[in-house]
């Protein structure tokens, strides 16, 4: 008591605030504070501003869970006359920041209390229907929103979403972006990918969505096919048993599966994705690409009848391998499929030669398998999404613009990316050995369920950041601990989809799109978390096109107009995140196997990097695997690396999560320019 020397006063644990006419105005309950979305929330202060209503008499907010464990603000208020959603939201937003505004307002004829007559918020109803972002849900105001709507709940596996609702909070991502385009073709709509990064609300999108007019070539497609960048470098390579170079998915059924439907399934999908039938000639001395028609054999079915095996897993994996070594690039069909039939259910190999396929093309692959096997079990004709712009187009379009002046604009970054000085990083054996498949070994790093949770769908609002940026900052601070290195060099893989060529959609083109590019992670600034994971994810916003133009300017365009860009890095690491596939191979029809697919690759093929960092999304949980050649690293040292990976990962997503204000950077503003600093300085002169 500042009154009387020696005495206390007594604590309330209300909140109030003395106001410049020397009153005192109430506020709440000090224990009432929550924290949402990052930022931590007065309940009473929303409360109060509700009680300024006039018509207002009772109000109470508390803060809840969705059943994706999301917590929101719900207020309940009793009024003398029925009042509207937006009304009250209107009028919190006069005095109330937008993630202060309860995302539901239920009425009610009386507060609810308990025998001692005190607020009884256990007793409060809970708010009919699904919420997933905080926001309050806004249903689609026209035909086309309806659309895109359900496309997105498709794609992110979320059931109700409104125009409101942010597409990277709901666990968007650059792939989920190109599925979505990709299915809004069904209903005559197109959208760019680089709009929906742009505007990642349904609100904000639909504007930008426009009708298709266009009638992409449903026919077959035959002939010579240009080689894209990303397939030079494969010829470019001369790896050894080229043929064996694949990439494969076992799926299950435990009701089994028909070779008939399969067959026809198949046969419909290899006669509808025309790169599928792509076969390598030789012509004077060089490789060429051709797209058979579809005439003949378009793939291969093995069926193995193992339903009399107890033990069969070993067998399969032997049938697996030999599946994986037929291949011929020269001959074909670079489809391979292998049936095994046991008493548990059967197992579906799927086959496809690298040359062909990427992992976009996995997903259109697996959502049509899905489509065509269901309407052939009931014996209706198989119909599969429109064509897309074929990959013969694309690769052809590929050739002019290697040459076009907005591709070699980008010679001056990649100059300056490629004069950089990187050093190499530190081997167990630095003895000459062979870099060979036979010779690797994998680690594998996961994290739980609830992590990876939080890795899709809770950390974006910190620097408004993509899920690749928190997982190179993570791996950027990880080589430093291990190397002492501030500059990190690691080869970066990205879809290669990018929209670089007008009036060409390849969203459903199956074929091998992957974009390959240097990345330098500057990890001098790492001793601020903010301010290092800001500055990772302005490097990334700073590559042209997302790395699409590295490639292209490196095997397509002419040396005439490279100026003085060489090709001098040569990355020991790579990295490459493929997305979530749990929702794209786990079908109602199959799932993923637990049977391995065997080699996909030769054992005797060069092995690229000393280390390959892999990550998806399965069942629920991200797995990054580090693989590495045995006879240059101990296991002891890269399973020392993958866990102290895991751990740099989750200090980043706590430090995230625990961010109670967002900050924007310059890219947000696109001001790529603007340094972080130049950012900052602007927004404190403006808060003055």
């Amino acid at each position: 008591n500042p009154y009387e020397p020696g005495e206390r006063m007594y604590k309330t644990g209300d909140l109030a605030r003395w106001l410049p006419d020397g009153n005192i105005e109430y506020i709440g309950r000090i224990d009432h504070q929550v924290k949402i979305r990052g930022f931590r929330i007065e309940l009473g202060e929303i409360e109060s501003k509700l009680l300024n209503h006039e018509e207002v008499r009772e109000a109470v907010v508390v803060d809840r869970k969705d059943k994706e464990g999301n917590k929101y603000l719900c207020a309940y208020v009793v009024s003398n006359k029925e009042k509207t959603v937006t009304e009250l939201r209107e009028h919190l937003s006069k005095d109330l920041p937008d993630y202060m505004i309860p995302a539901y307002f239920i009425q009610l004829e009386n507060i609810p209390l308990t025998p001692n007559g005190k607020i009884d918020r256990k007793a409060l109803p809970e708010p009919e229907g699904d919420i997933n972002t905080g926001v309050e849900y806004a249903a689609p105001r026209n035909e086309a929103e309806e659309k895109i709507l359900k496309v997105w709940s498709d794609v992110l596996g979320v059931e109700k979403i409104g125009i409101d609702d942010n597409f990277f909070a709901l666990g968007g991502d650059s792939i989920k972006a190109i599925q979505i385009s990709a299915r809004l073709g069904n209903y005559k709509l197109k959208v760019n990918v680089n709009d929906l990064f742009q505007k990642p609300t349904v609100r904000e999108l639909s504007g930008n969505v426009i009708e298709i007019e266009e009638e992409i070539n449903q026919s077959v497609i035959e002939g010579k096919v240009e080689l894209t960048a990303i397939q030079e470098w494969f010829t470019e390579k001369e790896f050894t048993n080229m043929h064996h170079w694949n990439q494969a998915f076992m799926i299950s059924s435990k009701e089994g599966f028909e070779e008939k439907i399969i067959s026809e399934a198949f046969t419909k999908i290899v006669e509808h994705h025309d790169a599928l039938r792509i076969v390598i000639n030789k012509e004077e001395n060089s490789l060429k690409a051709y797209n058979k028609g579809i005439r003949g054999k378009l793939f291969d079915l093995e069926v193995v009848d193992l339903r009399d095996e107890k033990s069969y897993e070993d067998r399969i994996i032997n049938e697996a391998n030999k599946i994986q070594a037929s291949i011929n690039l020269l001959e074909g069909p670079l489809v391979k499929l292998g049936l095994f039939k046991t008493s548990a259910g059967d197992h579906l190999l799927i086959v496809i030669h690298h040359l062909v396929i990427d992992g976009v093309s996995w997903r259109i692959l697996f959502e049509d398998f899905n489509t065509a096997y269901k309407q052939a079990v009931k014996r209706e004709t198989i119909t599969l999404p429109e064509k897309t712009h074929s990959f013969k187009t694309w690769s052809e379009k590929i050739q002019s613009y290697a040459r076009s002046s907005e591709l070699l604009k980008e010679i001056d970054y990649w100059c300056k990316v490629e004069n950089t000085k990187i050093e190499r990083i530190p081997k167990d054996n630095e003895a000459i050995v062979e870099d060979r498949v036979k010779n690797s070994a994998t680690s594998i790093m996961k994290l739980s369920a609830t992590d990876t949770e939080n890795l899709l769908k809770n950390l974006n609002k910190a620097y408004n950041t993509e899920i690749n940026d928190i997982l190179l900052s993570a791996l950027g601070l990880t080589i430093k601990e291990w190397t002492g290195e501030n500059k990190v060099l690691i080869n970066l893989e990205g879809h290669g989809r990018e929209e670089i060529i007008p009036d060409v959609n390849i969203t459903r083109t199956i074929g091998w799109f992957t974009s390959q590019y240097p990345l330098i992670i500057d990890v001098a600034g790492s001793d601020d978390m903010g301010y290092y994971i800001k500055s990772v994810k302005e490097d990334i916003r700073k590559i042209p096109n997302k790395g699409i133009g590295y490639g292209i300017l490196k095997y397509i365009t002419p040396k005439k107009y490279k100026n003085e860009l060489e090709f001098k890095l040569n990355p020991q690491i790579s990295f490459n995140y493929l997305g979530q596939f749990d929702k794209d191979v786990n079908q109602d029809l199959f799932g993923i196997s637990e049977i391995s697919c065997g080699a996909s690759i030769s054992k005797e093929s060069e092995q690229l990097y000393a280390i390959d960092v892999n990550g998806m999304v399965i069942n629920g949980e991200l797995q990054m695997s580090f693989a590495y050649n045995k006879e240059q690293y101990n296991s002891d040292t890269i399973e020392k690396l993958a866990k102290d990976y895991e751990k740099m990962l989750l200090k980043v997503i706590d430090h995230c999560i625990e961010k109670e204000e967002s900050e924007m950077t310059p890219s947000d503003y696109g001001y790529e320019e603007l340094s972080i600093e130049e950012l900052e300085f602007i927004e404190s002169m403006v808060n003055l």
